[in-house]
């Protein structure tokens, strides 16, 4: 064999199997600040010698690493974590070695405990501390020489010994000793970190147009303003905006998306641009750039964020139309064609062709978009149909806006394929819209929620939907006022983030425009409505409750710890939520039939709970303050719709 056949290899470190670590480091895993992040990889070597490993972190921008040792799980696992502190993004890597010292003084400790002679050995780590010498700092040096100059002496064997297994040699020994065969595992392993409301928060969908408190009246920004207390007063962090935009008059749509429409009807407001504007102007009707600022100040007063909708595409009158025709793709008679999602017909939208030859500039005029909104104070966002769009688009984009902005929250309204979904979030968008408003069963939600959010919890949030503008599902149709209430229990419960779209919620509005169809009889997307709020139905008082609920436990503020337990009756749901030390547990159980009684056993997984079996220990509805003693894994419910469709119990323990 010619020496350029022999390749060596100067490490005989591996590491493997790192995690978190998305796309071999490509994409970046999400926390919130106050996180830990643990990080844990495979670390191993050939022969029997003792390895150290250390986890390194730096937030982009600093110039120093910093870095904590790992510790051995056995079987050749090894673990580390550090703390986030900031938004912004945090790399972090791996370094592992052959620890030479550390081998050495295994092995004394094994000569010593077999009543071996040591002499030699002892000169053998004296040779070590000589090494480290070299490379100690000011402070190390004068306690390693005097060391080093006990052991080369003929002192007591057994004061040599002592100062060779002391903590304090090991301790220099880690700091000064030379790594022989490092490994460095860099990938370019990421983490982003995000505001804390990306993990956690409720929102409300409004149209504004439809705010005023007179009938047949535009809303504008001061009714929305009205409106806040009320919103806030339901617990409400986040209010969504659908688009605020100028509307097409060109091939406007009528009341329930008819082809015909009149001057005084309002057009859809997702078909966006008018002679006004495009994506950066604001509908007339609504009022001025100075009153929306007024309404994201007042809104703030209440604790609340104002997200708007981005929705890329366009309406015939659209600026762009006329400024940019490349954007679009023309048929073959020279017309543009318009939306499409068959068997729907969107003919008052232009999608945008993003495989034009221009797309550079397209790309670019986009990103304003975000830019000129985050300018107006606007740090939330809902995007319409983000799977329609490249997902090269969507990481560059958002990397350039979180590069500036990492306060900002991406909502993705992405009613599509799992794998689709889970790529939408590892590019970069904080939350995603779910399958939730059509998982009605138990077996259902389980196996969505085992598909879709545990296996991606690193980099996916979902956010439960009871209801969209688009959505009124059949179980809210036919189930009555306990249909909406099932609902929204489990959607706030079962999602640290979720969002309702309302009035219509609240007020459990139920008529569809026909038999079959998920589309609202009269709906707000074509027309403006006038809401009576205080209805005596209206599940405020229920929204306001849970949602303080919510606040109050911290088990309910995450999906990291959701866990099902087993119920005898298929219509019986249970499920936990706790804190990663089992200091607050929450514990739900709903009857998913809105109609009749449902009573059975429910078995508990116990260890999930921090509980041991045959203990004894309290329940506390949270919803109507009962309290009940449960024994061991197995016990009683009983869910009538009549009096309650649901409990949410605080776990004590006696």
């Amino acid at each position: 064999m010619s020496k350029k056949q022999i390749k060596w290899n100067l490490t005989r470190v591996v590491i493997d199997r790192v995690s978190p670590e998305l796309n071999g480091g490509r994409f970046a895993i999400r926390r919130c600040p106050g996180d830990d992040v643990v990080v844990e990889a495979d670390i191993f070597a050939d022969g029997h010698d003792e390895l150290s490993a250390v986890l390194q972190w730096r937030k982009v921008g600093w110039r120093n690493w910093r870095e904590t040792a790992m510790e051995s799980l056995g079987n050749d696992r090894w673990r580390g974590a550090f703390q986030v502190t900031e938004l912004g993004r945090y790399v972090y890597r791996i370094k592992a070695w052959i620890d030479r010292f550390g081998t050495w003084r295994r092995d004394l400790k094994k000569r010593i405990e077999a009543e071996q002679d040591v002499s030699v050995d002892l000169l053998i780590g004296a040779e070590f501390i000589r090494t480290a010498v070299g490379r100690a700092g000011a402070k190390q040096l004068p306690e390693l020489k005097n060391t080093l100059k006990i052991l080369e002496t003929e002192a007591n064997l057994l004061d040599r010994i002592d100062i060779a297994l002391d903590e304090k040699l090991a301790n220099l020994m880690w700091d000064c000793c030379p790594h022989l065969g490092e490994l460095t595992y860099d990938k370019g392993q990421t983490v982003q970190v995000e505001p804390l409301r990306a993990r956690f928060s409720a929102w409300y969908e409004m149209f504004p147009r439809s705010a005023a408190t007179i009938p047949d009246t535009h809303g504008t920004f001061q009714d929305v303003i009205n409106r806040l207390p009320y919103i806030a007063e339901m617990g409400f962090d986040v209010l969504y905006l659908p688009p605020i935009h100028p509307i097409a008059r060109t091939l406007r749509k009528g009341p329930n998306n008819t082809l015909e429409s009149d001057p005084s009807d309002p057009g859809c407001p997702w078909a966006i641009g008018a002679s006004e504007g495009g994506h950066k102007a604001i509908h007339p009707d609504l009022g001025t750039f100075g009153d929306f600022k007024v309404l994201i100040e007042r809104a703030a007063k209440y604790g609340l964020d104002i997200a708007i909708d981005i929705a890329f595409q366009v309406s015939p009158d659209h600026p762009w139309v006329t400024e940019h025709p490349e954007w679009f793709r023309k048929r073959p008679d020279g017309s543009i064609q318009y939306a499409e999602n068959p068997p729907k017909k969107y003919q008052d939208i232009y999608p945008l062709n993003f495989e034009t030859p221009k797309w550079r500039e397209l790309w670019q005029e986009l990103k304003s978009v975000f830019e000129f909104w985050i300018e107006q104070g606007v740090k939330i966002f809902r995007v319409d149909n983000p799977h329609t769009k490249p997902f090269d688009f969507w990481e560059w984009c958002i990397k350039e806006i979180k590069s500036k902005h990492p306060e900002v929250i991406l909502l993705a309204e992405a009613f599509t394929c799992p794998k689709v979904m889970h790529q939408l979030a590892r590019v970069g968008f904080n939350q995603s819209y779910t399958y939730f408003p059509w998982k009605n069963n138990k077996w259902e939600i389980e196996a969505f929620t085992n598909e879709m959010i545990y296996p991606a919890f690193d980099f996916y949030r979902a956010s439960h939907w009871t209801n969209t503008p688009d959505i009124l599902n059949a179980y809210l149709q036919h189930g009555g006022r306990t249909a909406f209430t099932i609902r929204f229990i489990l959607a706030a419960t079962l999602g640290a983030n979720y969002g309702i779209y309302g009035p219509p919620f609240e007020l459990c509005l139920k008529l569809a425009l026909k038999e079959g169809s998920e589309e609202y009889l009269d709906s707000e997307k074509y027309q403006i409505c006038y809401w009576d709020l205080n209805q005596p139905h209206s599940l405020k008082p229920l929204i306001s409750k849970v949602n303080r609920i919510r606040r109050e436990n911290p088990a309910l503020q995450s999906d990291l710890r959701l866990r099902f337990h087993k119920a005898d009756d298929d219509q019986i749901i249970c499920y936990s939520k706790t804190t990663e030390n089992q200091d607050n547990i929450i514990l739900v159980v709903a009857n998913l039939d809105p109609r009749y009684k449902h009573t059975g056993l429910i078995h508990l997984r116990l260890a999930e709970l921090g509980l041991d079996d045959g203990e004894v220990f309290q329940v506390h509805d949270l919803l109507d303050d009962n309290r009940y003693a449960w024994r061991g894994a197995t016990n009683y419910v009983e869910l009538d719709p009549l009096l309650r469709s649901a409990h949410i119990f605080s776990i004590v323990r006696k």
